[in-house]
Parts: C-alpha cells; structure tokens; sequence
C-alpha cells in the first residue's frame, strides 16, 4: 500500500494553504463578525481554480480526481469554515448533481459558469419539516403542459441567494408511486424565475460568513425539460450526492481539527504558568497527543473513502463513516483547544473560539451523527 501523495496533489496542498494563509485568514474573523459573504474573496478563490474541481474540462472544470478536491477543501478549512463551506457546497452540492446527472444541454448551459466561479447554484433538499427524513419532502411540482409549477419552500440552503447565484436544484414530489410513497424529483430553477424567492438567512452561531438561504415557491414555473435526469429518480440522485458531499463535510472537519490543534499548540508552548510553558505539563501535553492522533486516523479514514471514489469502488459506508469521524474529531479538537487557551478562548479576538463554534454545524449539516450511525448500521447488516 502506498499513502503517499502524488506531486501535483502536494503542489495542490501548498499553494492552496498559501492562499488561504494570506488572502483568508487576514479578513475572516471581520467578515465573520459581520456575517458578511465576500465576493471579493470568492473572486479570488475562483481564480485560482477551486470551482469546478473534479468536473471534466470540456465543460470548464479542473479535471482533478476526487482526493485533489478534499485536500483543497480541507487546507481551507484548516483557515476558515464559512469559505471552506462555500467551496465544498459550491463543488459537491451545486455543481455535482448537474454534472452527475444533468442533460448535455443543462451541462452546456450551467456548468462552465459554475465552474468558473462566475455564479453559484444551490441544493434545495431541506424543509422546515424534512431534515433528517428528506423522503417526507413536502415541496410540490405538478405538471401542466409543458410547465412545472412549483409550491413549497426550502431552509438552510448555501449558496443559494447571494447576488451570483444562478439556481437551485430543488427536490419536488411530482406525484404518487404505485406502492403508494411520494414520486420525488429533482427540478432545476433558475434565480429570477417569477414565483421563485431565495432570502439570505442571519442570525447563524456558524458560517456566519457563509451564504445561507430560505427558498420559496409560489405557483412558481418552470420549463418540463428543467427536470434533473429522469422523473421520480430525484431521491437516488440526492443521495448519491450526499455521499460525496459528506467526504467534504469530512475534509472540513478534518481540516477544522488541524487548525484547532496548531492553534492549541502554538498557544500552550508560548503561555507561560508556574515558571515553564503549558504545553509542558503532562495533562496538557497528552490533550495535544489525543489530537495529533485523532486527526491522523481522520485523514487516513477520510483518504481510503476518496480513494474507493475515484477507484470506483463502493464508498457510500466509509463516506458516512469519514464524515462522523471527521465531524467528531473536529469537536473534540475544538473543546481540547478552547480549553488550553483557558479564558482568552473565549474571546472573539482568538480565532479558536470561531472554530469552536462552526464546529457544530458538521454534526448536523449532510446528515446528522445519529443518522450516519443509522447509515453505517444499515450498510454492515445490523439493521
């Protein structure tokens, strides 16, 4: 077995963690503080390409493998959440279920723009009443003519309204199975659509510099051939682009967890308690022990998953299981990291105390941890 790194992933892993080093991290904490998305900083993560990553490029993508995408995603993170999320929403959630699944037509037309950063789509699954239970969708589409029309609404969607998003691709029931569940499909709907509203949410504990949106449908129509793949495929394509939306999820906690213990271990070798450096204290020093080694079986967890994708081989099990892991090893991080910094932690002047907090939305976002435990259960037969 080799676990090394190709060279251009290695070129890939530095240049990115320069970018974020000097364009990020100098503006996070203020854009944070003011829940402010930055097109000037998603202009010049676009320009260094990290849109588009593992698409073709004959239709404006990178043409890297599915690893290259999840380091870059984790190097982000390793700075800041609310990009890192914008990067990995705009890559797994807006742009793969076009390019997985989408008509050559819809290719040609969405996908050079998102790839390019020039616009943003979004992923409209959740409801106010349909978060862990998805299938119970209640947004509806009803077919007339030539025409969906659309009713319905969708919460805590990124990417989805700021002033370069382009759509949504939306989860819809479009009728009745013949075992009696609801048919669900996926309709594209592009922003500006009349009866289509997208509103910017605040308020977030997390990602308060990440785009997230509610999205409302009234008699809103939409085109019949806007339909995503076939009809009633749209719960299988949402899934399948779970699955590698939760190895970004992973990468973010995986990355999140190494910020958080750079940041711990910078802090308790400079602070100075009892005449020597807090690191030096064996309770601590073990807290930094526990995270180094956490964070290393994160990232071999969360590479195996990456590599089975781009072997195609079945992933769907250690992709849930990367995303607990990863999401887990992140809290326990950014509670052993909150900690050695002791009252300063908790100051918005120390970027540990953003980390402690965008933490938690990789525990629920993309599937809770009760629910990957669920997904794992299923897939080794114990349910």
């Amino acid at each position: 077995m080799d676990f090394s790194l190709s060279m251009d992933q290695e070129i890939l892993r530095k240049s990115v963690r320069d970018f974020a080093e000097k364009e990020i991290k100098p503006v996070a904490r203020e854009l944070d503080e003011r829940e402010e998305f930055s097109y000037e900083t998603m202009a010049k993560m676009a320009e260094i390409g990290l849109f588009g990553m593992f698409v073709s490029e004959e239709y404006g993508g990178q043409g890297m493998d599915y690893l290259s995408y999840i380091i870059a995603t984790e190097e982000m993170a390793r700075v800041d959440g609310s990009h890192a999320a914008t990067v990995a929403a705009g890559n797994s959630l807006g742009i793969g279920p076009l390019y997985y699944f989408g008509s050559e037509e819809q290719k040609r037309r969405y996908l050079p723009g998102l790839c390019s950063g020039e616009a943003l789509w979004g992923f409209g699954l959740t409801e106010p009443n349909a978060g862990s239970d998805a299938s119970n969708s209640r947004t509806n589409a009803v077919l007339d003519g030539n025409s969906w029309v659309i009713n319905g609404s969708k919460i805590f969607i990124t990417n989805a309204s700021t002033r370069i998003s382009a759509g949504a691709t939306v989860l819809c029931r479009t009728g009745t199975r013949e075992d009696g569940r609801p048919e669900l499909s996926c309709i594209l709907v592009e922003q500006g659509t009349a009866g289509y509203e997208a509103r910017e949410m605040h308020g977030k504990l997390m990602w308060r510099a990440s785009n997230t949106s509610e999205l409302y449908f009234d008699d809103c129509r939409v085109p019949e051939e806007n339909r995503l793949g076939p009809r009633g495929h749209g719960f299988y394509q949402m899934m399948q682009t779970l699955d590698g939306g939760r190895l970004s999820i992973g990468a973010m906690g995986l990355g999140g967890a190494q910020g958080c213990f750079e940041m711990a271990l910078k802090y308790s070798k400079e602070r100075v308690q009892f005449g020597k450096p807090i690191a030096n204290f064996q309770i601590n020093s073990f807290k930094l022990a526990d995270m180094a080694l956490e964070i290393e079986c994160a990232r071999l967890l969360l590479y195996k998953a990456c590599w089975l994708r781009d072997n195609n081989q079945s992933f769907s099990k250690l992709a849930a299981m990367a995303k607990l892991h990863c999401s887990e090893v992140m809290y326990r991080a950014a509670n052993h990291a909150v900690q050695l910094h002791g009252g300063y932690g908790l100051m918005k002047e120390y970027d540990i105390e953003r980390f402690y907090r965008d933490q938690k939305l990789l525990e629920i976002g993309e599937g809770t941890s009760e629910v990957q435990r669920i997904v794992i259960a299923r897939l080794i037969g114990a349910l």
